[in-house]
């Protein structure tokens, strides 16, 4: 038998500072059997960083074509396509074929600068693609935040990124890899 997915509630509080975006949020996430509550963190994280009209998860690990969220105008053409992990070169590029803006999240323990290395010269013919790197140790920290019913407050000044709920807070500084 399948296992189904697991359905998560999110109360979401932004304060984006840098880029002048406040908005309270509830949101309802489906997680896959087979991904791990860091992941779904960083999921919703990527949703909060990314918050504008039109921007929806999507199928995401169920369907190979699709990213983690996009944004798509009202003609159906995608307007931002937000993609998680270390992908291969040929599903960045196929991003960057069909979204007018690509924002990949890389996250992982040891293998982002493995992976940036081997990709970083094939990557950055692409002008509509910006890459962060999210440090393990704190997306680490995100993944015991994950609760079936979770309020989580985010807010971002000057690149930091301060990500709280009702026990603890966490301090994120991505890097900008592109």
């Amino acid at each position: 038998m399948a296992l189904k997915a697991t359905i998560l509630k999110a109360q979401l509080s932004l304060s984006d500072m840098d880029r002048h975006v406040y908005q309270d949020c509830a949101m309802t996430i489906a997680q896959h059997p087979s991904e791990t509550e860091q992941r779904v963190m960083i999921r919703i994280l990527a949703y909060a960083l990314q918050l504008q009209e039109r921007l929806e998860f999507t199928k995401g690990l169920c369907e190979d074509d699709e990213p983690e969220l996009w944004v798509k105008n009202y003609s159906d053409e995608i307007e931002l396509w937000v993609d998680l992990g270390l992908p291969d070169e040929k599903r960045v590029k196929k991003a960057c074929n069909r979204a007018k803006q690509v924002v990949l999240y890389t996250y992982g323990e040891n293998t982002q600068g493995i992976w940036w290395q081997k990709n970083q010269s094939k990557l950055m013919q692409f002008a509509n693609l910006s890459i962060y790197s999210l440090p393990f140790d704190v997306t680490s920290q995100l993944a015991t935040m994950a609760a079936r019913s979770m309020a989580l407050t985010v807010t971002i000044q000057d690149g930091e990124i301060w990500v709280s709920n009702e026990n603890q807070s966490v301090l994120l500084l991505p890097t900008q890899l592109k």
